[in-house]
């Protein structure tokens, strides 16, 4: 039955529509089980029933026409148990219900199996036999694999709305498609869709001879010249708007087009006779595939970007790119793997959203739209892009929701969102030079977590305090290969600076996990539990020194730097980054005569283990930081990157504020300052749980600071501990989220409770 279900697999993949995916199972299944007859039963919400919507056996007349109850015959006691019934004389049984419409009176065995999408039953395959029949083990797991199969192929036409309108083929309310994805840039846009889609297709390009070499040669530069001059007026469009490090990933693109690298590759194929259309696409297809074979997922990552200088290139070939010169307003740029060079055609200032069906929250498309304030949702991998040029979308940014022809309804409720939110940011802009002074005087610190540029502009604007986590690994990020001790102190001399006097904690490079280098590749199954954060750098002193000076050196003569270090599991790792850290400013006051004071150094609370040795961490170091995102992940054994169960990672959960409450203990107990950077520190609710356990240094985005200065100025401490007391003892986070938001909707802080953007 193995090589059976491959082939049902196989063709299903291949079927053109939904419609056909139903005609293709039930035949195939029929076929392999050798039975009289195979249905599928579809869920329809609507009306809260299952219709039969295919079938090979059954009068075919009444597909579309049968609807059944959850509670009505075996195909409902099958949807209602949520398991596999296998009868051999179905109508025995007190469930059984005779549907004349359907010829069932000739069939006496029955086997059903529910089909389920993340625990939800979207359905019925059923197969009957006229004779008595029982059917084996080995049959009844064969049905209830193509029914999980078919569970991911129903749910992809339950969210594009196919599988609403084939059941309600009248109802015109499933034109209104909510598709799910990653939010990955904060904010609401309402626009048309402008696709972004190169016209050649790679795998379209057939194998041809050529007997001028020469030409295929030349025509192959010119392509090459022209794609560069697009890339490079991308890179001048960026200037003031990111640094020189974040750009250099545009370099990067330029010189995959030389002759050293893609180019020469493909130069070498038309030598030895194949045009250049023919070589360039067997070139680019063979990367891609390299790429998207690989692990890790940074590299995998790159596969896009190979992707799309392939299509730009063949477009030049073939001559077919047609240049748009009229784009709307209010433009959403929607694609199957959306690039940074996707920006090359298209005016920044008309662009109001990104979504992306591929890629994610560590795209270089999603920090730029972060970067440059565009709600970006990355990740939408049901979303029907390249039907959509012209569409009417929603993209929210908060939720990582992509709206396709949005109900009149919910187009007011959004478009009332978006005023609201812009009346909230002029209202909070007010608040820039105030205090952040709880309502009984308590003092506050709001600090902020940088990488970009625009971080750093964006955070000086709204009255930030001080830098409480700058993640050196994106100057790491946007280069091809380490970058040098001067290229690090630069980078790092700009930050000091435009916060000095106000203190920056510089975290030392932390990749691995979902953070990997493009030219330092880390092959590993279980990447968060693996190689990563302190655990590389104390591997590899010979990049932590060099990044360990680059701070210093930078910090001379301003003396606001603090380091920090990531990732700490245990007391020997600790000592031993310590330990590395003197070493380098012995080195540069005492041999080589810098001027520098020397740094705080912290450690960073973000692992179970280090909960549990707070104390004992807290007496070697200078003082401590809280990372909530990888503390709640590891708390609860949730990747909050993975859609299946993204919606189980919350920092309200009961265990994650009782180990913030051991975490602000034992850093009391010992006299060690500490603060809360990240995602936690953005939310206001977060935001106010956390001054009640003890936290009065936060750090967040800059597009979250005023926000949470609005809200922590409305509450006194007093309330927030009583609060605090409250939700400590409730079994789970939505009663928590419940319980503060409903206590803390004041009219004064009105539309605050946003979902935050993730850190």
């Amino acid at each position: 039955m193995l090589d059976s279900l491959r082939t049902i697999v196989q063709q299903v993949n291949a079927a053109k529509d939904f419609s056909e995916v139903l005609r293709l199972i039930v035949h195939l299944v029929k076929q392999t089980m050798d039975t009289g007859m195979c249905s599928v039963y579809l869920y329809n919400p609507k009306d809260e029933n299952y219709a039969l919507m295919a079938t090979d056996g059954l009068n075919p007349d009444s597909v579309g026409k049968v609807f059944l109850s959850s509670k009505e015959g075996l195909v409902g006691l099958v949807a209602s148990r949520a398991e596999p019934i296998n009868l051999e004389e179905a109508e025995a049984h007190p469930n059984f219900s005779f549907v004349p419409e359907t010829g069932e009176q000739r069939f006496r065995s029955f086997l059903g199996a529910p089909i389920i999408h993340q625990r939800k039953v979207l359905g019925v395959l059923v197969v009957q036999q006229q004779e008595q029949r029982r059917f084996d083990e080995s049959e009844e797991s064969f049905l209830v694999t193509v029914s999980a199969q078919l569970a991911g192929v129903i749910a992809h036409a339950d969210a594009t709305g196919e599988l609403g309108r084939l059941i309600n083929p009248k109802d015109e309310s499933f034109f209104e498609r909510i598709y799910e994805g990653v939010a990955s840039a904060p904010g609401v846009a309402i626009g048309s869709v402008v696709v972004v889609a190169p016209p050649a297709d790679l795998k379209a390009v057939p194998i041809r001879k050529t007997d001028d070499v020469d030409a295929e040669r030349c025509l192959l530069r010119q392509a090459m010249e022209q794609t560069k001059r697009d890339i490079r007026a991308l890179d001048d469009s960026m200037v003031g708007k990111l640094s020189d490090e974040e750009r250099a990933l545009f370099d990067v693109y330029v010189r995959m087009l030389d002759d050293h690298a893609l180019g020469g590759e493909v130069v070498s194929l038309i030598d030895e006779g194949i045009t250049a259309q023919s070589a360039w696409a067997q070139v680019v297809l063979k990367h891609v595939r390299m790429f998207r074979s690989m692990k890790d997922a940074y590299l995998r990552e790159r596969a896009s970007d190979v992707e799309d200088l392939g299509h730009r290139v063949l477009a030049y070939l073939q001559q077919s790119e047609t240049k748009r010169t009229s784009f709307p307003d209010n433009m959403v740029m929607v694609g199957e793997e959306l690039s940074a060079a996707s920006f090359a055609d298209v005016p920044l200032e008309k662009v109001a959203a990104i979504a992306s069906v591929k890629g994610s929250r560590n795209s270089h498309m999603a920090i730029l739209g972060r970067a440059i304030g565009i709600p970006t949702v990355m990740g939408v991998v049901d979303l029907p892009w390249g039907g959509l040029e012209g569409e009417e979308v929603v993209v929210d940014g908060h939720n990582g929701q992509v709206v396709v022809c949005p109900s009149d309804e919910l187009r007011e409720a959004y478009s009332q969102q978006i005023y609201e939110e812009k009346l909230l940011a002029a209202d909070l802009e007010k608040l820039s030079d105030e205090p952040c002074i709880t309502a009984d005087e308590h003092k506050i610190s709001l600090w902020v977590n940088t990488g970009l540029r625009i971080d750093a502009m964006l955070s000086l604007d709204r009255g930030a305090e001080g830098v409480g986590l700058y993640r050196t690994e994106i100057p790491f990020l946007m280069l091809d290969r380490f970058p040098s001790e001067e290229e690090q102190r630069k980078a790092y001399r700009e930050q000091l600076e435009m916060f000095a006097p106000r203190t920056v904690t510089m975290r030392t490079l932390d990749i691995g996990g979902d953070k990997d280098l493009p030219y330092f590749p880390i092959d590993e199954e279980n990447p968060f539990l693996g190689w990563r954060g302190i655990r590389i750098c104390l591997d590899h002193p010979e990049i932590f020194l060099v990044q360990l000076r680059a701070m210093m050196r930078a910090s001379e003569g301003l003396n606001n730097l603090s380091i920090l270090l990531p990732m700490i599991s245990n007391m020997p790792e600790l000592e031993s980054a310590l330990e590395l850290v003197y070493q380098v400013y012995d080195e540069l006051t005492e041999e080589e005569g810098y001027q520098i004071e020397m740094p705080n150094v912290g450690a960073m609370i973000e692992l179970p283990a280090a909960v549990y040795q707070i104390r004992e961490l807290a007496r070697r170091v200078d003082f401590l930081s809280v990372g909530t995102n990888d503390l709640t992940q590891y708390l609860l054994a949730v990747d909050r990157n993975n859609p299946r169960v993204a919606g189980l990672y919350h920092t309200c959960h009961p265990s994650v504020l009782r180990a913030l409450w051991a975490i602000s203990e034992g850093a009391k107990e010992e006299n060690t300052p500490i603060s809360v950077c990240g995602e936690m520190a953005g939310d206001p609710i977060g935001a106010v749980l956390l001054i009640a356990l003890g936290f009065d240094v936060l750090s967040m985005s800059a597009t979250n600071l005023l926000k949470v200065k609005a809200i922590l100025r409305q509450v006194s401490l007093a309330e927030a501990k009583q609060l605090l007391e409250e939700v400590m003892v409730m079994p789970d986070a939505q009663s928590v989220s419940k319980h503060m938001e409903k206590a803390l909707k004041k009219p004064e802080v009105a539309g605050l409770f946003r979902r935050a953007e993730l850190d």
